[in-house]
């Protein structure tokens, strides 16, 4: 499914033009966007978390010639599911 997709379900859903359901969808990532990158980490019930996580340094290797080299730490955004995401997903028997 893909941003477009997504915006005509949320739209029958809930009852909205599929203006206003872009609009909407598209503040809401833009907001998660923005407090992850700015260090917070943001919980939605049921469906799960973002959080900003630190990769530390480590050594690679280029693929071309085999060299070793170093990757400098980071910081990557993460997503981890809620238990009623992961029960939805993945139902337990």
């Amino acid at each position: 499914m893909n941003k477009g997709e997504l915006v005509d379900v949320v739209a029958e859903k809930a009852n909205v033009t599929k203006k206003q359901a872009d609009a909407v969808l598209t503040a809401a990532l833009e907001a998660i966007v923005e407090a992850v990158s700015s260090g917070d980490k943001v919980t939605l019930v049921g469906f799960g978390s973002f959080e900003p996580r630190e990769r530390k340094a480590r050594e690679g290797r280029n693929p071309k010639t085999g060299d070793k080299m170093e990757i400098p730490a980071t910081k990557v955004p993460a997503f981890s599911p809620g238990k009623l995401f992961k029960e939805k997903v993945a139902p337990q028997n």
